[in-house]
């Protein structure tokens, strides 16, 4: 089978891999759609991000969904055919944060498409996988490939809604419209949030977050002072969501937030420094939000019920023979946002 394999900055090769034969426990999944991450474009574009770098050829990959075409001895719940999204998600269970429920803080994570251990682990932008049997989630047919795929995504935007608490009637701001960032604000809205305002630096990030569920939306690159206004009173926004890993954009937002509100922090662009003196005269609490766990399965049901559509976020599927023109593509945020990969 064919698999879209990593060596080094923008040297994406289609390679012949094996298929491995499913353990007791196991499904035999053939890969249908992959959703290109934001790490996945770190990887093609630079090698990695941070301190985590390419040391070996990686499959990339870990937004994916496709059809079980193989089942374990021990497996009989789901039925050959059956289309599902898959968690790339695979913690240990045996230390202490899985112990705790945090599994998302996992000591021995198995991430697919992660070169934060050696040896890598392997990613799903492959044709067939082999998984365990809890990464499988069916998926409705009411929903396509490159829907179900989204399930990963939105896991992480659930997450990091669920780390801000409670947001019915709260006003919310969301920085940074990427991906992850306008499925918050989807998020946010089926949490119940009153009022939703978005910021980025393009456009269509903006009208995306506006289709699922942005009040108002904002282009801080044309005009820079857009969330003066909501500055008075020490400020207008219970919950701020950073979605763009952009030190600036959270430093401009805290002067909107009010006195006890909550600050999300999810995009991820290096160290920032604080303004600690505003963060103690306003009482701001600041969480971080990583990764994902049971949120997965929310995220599934939630798009089985058609109760969050993330159809207005999809800009394209390519064909893996295409894979280069789709990472390309993928890293024009003036262009797109959600790009996949076919793998039929």
């Amino acid at each position: 089978m064919h698999a879209l394999v990593i060596h080094a900055p923008r040297d994406l090769r289609i390679e012949e891999v094996a298929t491995p034969t499913p353990e007791a426990d196991q499904l035999l999944v053939r890969v249908r759609t992959g959703g290109i991450c934001g790490s996945d474009l770190h990887y093609f574009n630079h090698g990695g991000f941070g301190t985590v770098r390419i040391k070996e050829p990686m499959v990339l990959g870990h937004e994916v969904a496709g059809v079980v075409a193989g089942l374990g001895t021990s497996v009989s719940d789901v039925p050959i055919g059956t289309r599902v999204a898959i968690s790339p998600s695979r913690p240990c269970g045996q230390c202490e944060y899985c112990q705790q429920g945090l599994q998302n803080h996992c000591l021995d994570m198995r991430y697919y498409g992660s070169a934060m251990r050696t040896p890598h682990v392997q990613g799903a932008f492959q044709q067939e996988v082999v998984i365990d049997r809890s990464q499988a989630y069916p998926v409705d047919d009411t929903l396509s490939d490159a829907e179900a795929a989204m399930a990963e995504p939105l896991s992480v935007a659930l997450h990091a809604v669920r780390r801000a608490g409670p947001l019915l009637g709260k006003r919310v701001l969301v920085t940074g419209c990427g991906p992850i960032g306008a499925l918050i604000v989807a998020a946010a809205r089926r949490a119940g949030a009153a009022h939703i305002v978005a910021t980025d630096v393009s456009a269509l990030p903006l009208d995306s977050a506006r289709k699922v569920g942005a009040d108002d939306v904002f282009n801080v690159m044309d005009t820079p002072d857009a969330l003066q206004p909501y500055a008075k009173n020490k400020g207008s926004f219970d919950v701020l969501f950073e979605a763009s890993g952009n030190a600036a954009a959270l430093r401009t937002a805290l002067d909107v937030i009010k006195p006890r509100g909550v600050i999300v922090q999810v995009g991820l662009g290096g160290d920032a420094p604080l303004p600690m003196n505003t963060i103690v005269a306003k009482e701001l609490d600041l969480r971080g939000a990583f990764r994902f766990h049971e949120e997965f399965a929310m995220a599934v049901e939630l798009l089985n019920k058609g109760l969050v559509d993330v159809k207005p976020l999809i800009t394209g599927v390519f064909s893996y023979r295409d894979s280069l023109q789709a990472f390309l593509q993928a890293g024009d945020r003036s262009k797109a946002m959600k790009v996949l990969i076919d793998f039929s």
